[in-house]
């Protein structure tokens, strides 16, 4: 038995799986919030909930904020300010009573979709978090991509590609630095953007609506953000070059992007010429604590 945990700002969820991907238990609970010790304890609690369901005991996963340094051993780059500067994996293997793997909840995602999602069958898989936030994750052969300095797939923070001159210097992100991805193609950068160049302050589904209405500024706000989409995400095609690029998050449910955003693809990428499928993550909101569980793999002849 695998059990994922999925170590959100609001809610932890815990899924445990068998060899074949079957779910057994699914358990949810809220987010103890600046408090590093009740969200171990939380954790821990939400193991040993699951295990007595279940009569098993499994391997522990973990998708979380940020990531483990290489360097310290600590997290870092967390939104969830209180893990910042623990050393997470440690304490929560000293807290479960056995090993625990730990990554960015991102790559968990990436992860999940590689072994049985919408990227399965493929080598190289690219996926995106279009939420809040935005975070990318990088699987290569099932398995998580952290890279040696635990930043792999943080497209997020790169700088918006081949901008204009009304998006420069950008929008001030959180990372300290102007015109992140981020800033832009996450659900609040749609909002934020919209709010810049109509003055109404309205949240991004509504402005989805508007769009699928008919509303021409909701239209036009959201033409803008699908071709900034498109150039950040050519920007990875054109480094990574992966075999199927995954949406999840918020926006990812917007499906006029799947018919959008390809055929944008085209205008960027080097050669203008791209075969780069572009799939909504086949589990939804339950890829991220899938992808936690399966970071202990099936025994080969197992997996799915």
């Amino acid at each position: 038995m695998r059990l994922g945990i999925d170590l959100g700002g609001t809610k932890i969820e815990a899924i445990a799986l068998d060899d074949s991907g079957a779910t057994l238990c699914r358990l949810r609970i809220p987010a103890p919030r600046d408090d590093y010790d009740a969200t171990l304890r939380a954790i821990a609690g939400l193991v040993a909930a699951v295990e007595a369901e279940t009569g098993e005991r499994g391997t522990v996963g973990v998708g979380m904020p940020g990531t483990l340094s290489p360097a310290t051993g600590s997290v870092k780059n967390a939104n969830s300010t209180w893990l910042n500067g623990r050393p997470f994996d440690r304490d929560l293997a000293a807290t479960v009573g056995r090993p625990v793997r730990c990554v960015n909840d991102a790559n968990c995602l990436a992860v999940s979709e590689a072994v049985d999602g919408a990227g399965a069958g493929h080598r190289i898989v690219f996926a995106v978090i279009l939420g809040t936030g935005v975070g990318g994750g990088i699987a290569l052969d099932g398995q998580a991509h952290i890279g040696a300095n635990a930043l792999g797939g943080e497209w997020g923070h790169n700088p918006l590609p081949w901008p204009g001159a009304e998006e420069l210097p950008g929008a001030a992100c959180f990372c300290g630095r102007h015109g992140c991805i981020e800033t832009w193609v996450s659900g609040t950068g749609l909002a934020d953007d919209h709010r810049r160049v109509t003055g109404q302050d309205i949240a991004g589904p509504q402005i989805v609506a508007g769009a699928e209405a008919g509303d021409a500024d909701s239209e036009a706000t959201f033409r803008r953000y699908e071709d900034r989409l498109a150039r950040s995400l050519a920007s990875v095609v054109n480094l990574l070059d992966p075999d199927v690029i995954v949406l999840g998050g918020g926006m990812s449910n917007v499906d006029r992007i799947y018919r959008t955003v390809p055929s944008l693809l085209a205008r960027y990428v080097f050669g203008r010429d791209i075969a780069t499928p572009l799939r909504k993550a086949m589990h939804g909101d339950s890829s991220g604590v899938r992808g936690a569980a399966w970071l202990w793999p099936a025994p080969p002849g197992n997996r799915p």
